[in-house]
């Protein structure tokens, strides 16, 4: 080997050794043996001399940066869903997501099962309006194949411009079919709380969308809003929301854990990974509590979740949790690029693991699809509302009306009627 492909081979061991290094330092190769050690050192010189061979042999001339490039994302990748190597233009594009305000479809995505999978399509989103749901499987990206694609590459490719189509090939499994959707990109703005009013029995209702920086401001304004209305107990709702920052969990959880209460405990190899958060408000929300989730409610959802089940604060009710619970350490790199490593796992406040495993609710509720009315069904409604114009005078309670509205939602129904029992139950023994 000349002085040049010495002094190449020798660059590119370090860069590998310093990444191997800096990844140690983050618990997933802390280097423990001294066999390790020497395993890896061997380990190394083989890559270089793939490396080399590559250089000198392939077909086309290759730059250094886009080996160095494709062998970083592909160790990431071989680690877990969730771990990736991010080029500088990917890195730019990432610190757009807990902004609010980002271009795209609307969806939040994962690695399931090895294949790409929806978490949760945002509401009132391009994907929601489109019938996108959670678990569906997207086979297909205007028309080519996401087998062993990666998360970022999942995003480039469904991100663009505004007013722009992309195509998705879905995989339902429930309905055992395959089938396209065409969605056309927006730019995306998600409000972190939507439906904040009172249903009936002074049983008040949040729907928290996803977890952001304001989302903590945002619960608080409606806690007041609401008991300002007279509100006695609470439905919050974290159906199909995919999460977002663990402060902001944690944040959101301590409206409703008692002071000094674990919230979630994250757990790594490093120690500095080990850490307790902990409820620090004064509870002031003290009332019957009923929590929804589904497929779609994932990470910080399940925080909040597993939080208020342990602490026996609420009641879980709907479908069991998606099962995302670990946390990501973004780590810059020198050149812009940077790692999304892997760095810990999520446990509830027992220590139940949520990674794999989801939050399973206290009152398990499927969700039923509200069946599609036939001509007869029409025929009636047109007679009753022929009555009901004839009543213009007698107005109906305002709760009522709101409750109406969402009487296609059995899990929310389900809710109301749970905490219509509690009250019931508290007023028996006060008597």
């Amino acid at each position: 080997m000349n002085i040049k492909k010495r002094r190449y081979a020798a660059m590119v061991i370090g860069v590998i050794f310093a990444v191997t290094i800096l990844i140690s330092q983050f618990g997933v190769c802390a280097l423990g043996k001294s066999s390790d050690k020497d395993l890896l050192y061997k380990e190394i010189e083989l890559f270089s001399d793939a490396l080399t061979f590559i250089r000198q042999n392939y077909v086309d001339e290759v730059k250094a940066k886009d080996l160095i490039y494709g062998a970083l994302k592909g160790m990431l990748a071989s680690l877990d869903p969730y771990s990736q190597f991010m080029d500088p233009d990917s890195f730019k594009e990432i610190k757009v997501e807990t902004k609010g305000e980002f271009g795209g479809l609307g969806i939040e995505i994962s690695i399931k099962d090895g294949l790409l999978t929806i978490i949760s399509p945002l509401e009132d989103t391009p994907a929601h309006k489109a019938g996108i749901k959670p678990g569906d499987r997207i086979v297909k990206i205007d028309g080519e194949s996401t087998k062993d694609i990666t998360l970022l590459d999942a995003v480039k490719k469904l991100r663009g411009k505004a007013g722009t189509d992309v195509t998705l090939t879905i995989l339902r499994e429930d309905e055992r079919r395959i089938f396209d959707i065409k969605v056309t990109r927006a730019v995306i703005k998600i409000e972190s709380i939507k439906g904040v009013t009172i249903l009936e029995d002074n049983i008040g209702y949040i729907r928290l969308t996803e977890f952001q920086e304001r989302s903590p401001r945002d619960m608080e304004n409606a806690l007041k809003k609401l008991k300002s209305e007279g509100m006695d107990s609470l439905i919050l709702d974290l159906r199909n929301n995919p999460g977002g920052l663990l402060d902001v969990a944690v944040k959101v959880a301590d409206k409703f854990i008692e002071r000094d209460k674990d919230i979630v405990i994250t757990k790594g190899r490093a120690k500095e990974m080990e850490v307790t958060y902990r409820a620090k408000e004064k509870p002031q929300n003290a009332f019957p509590l009923v929590v929804l989730v589904n497929g779609g409610s994932a990470s910080a959802s399940e925080i909040v979740a597993g939080a208020i089940q342990d602490n026996k604060r609420g009641i879980i009710v709907g479908t069991k949790t998606f099962g995302k619970g670990s946390v990501q350490t973004v780590i810059p790199l020198k050149d812009e690029s940077a790692l999304r490593l892997t760095t810990a796992k999520y446990f509830t406040p027992s220590g139940r693991v949520i990674r794999d495993e989801g939050i399973m609710p206290d009152v398990v509720v499927e969700y039923r699809e509200l069946r599609k009315k036939d001509e007869t069904d029409k025929k009636i409604e047109e007679v009753f509302e022929k009555v009901e114009k004839e009543k213009k005078e007698v107005k109906e309670p305002k709760e009522e009306k709101k409750r109406y509205k969402k009487e296609y939602d059995n899990q929310l129904l389900r809710a109301v009627d749970i905490l219509k029992g509690i009250k019931v139950y508290k007023k028996m023994n006060i008597q």
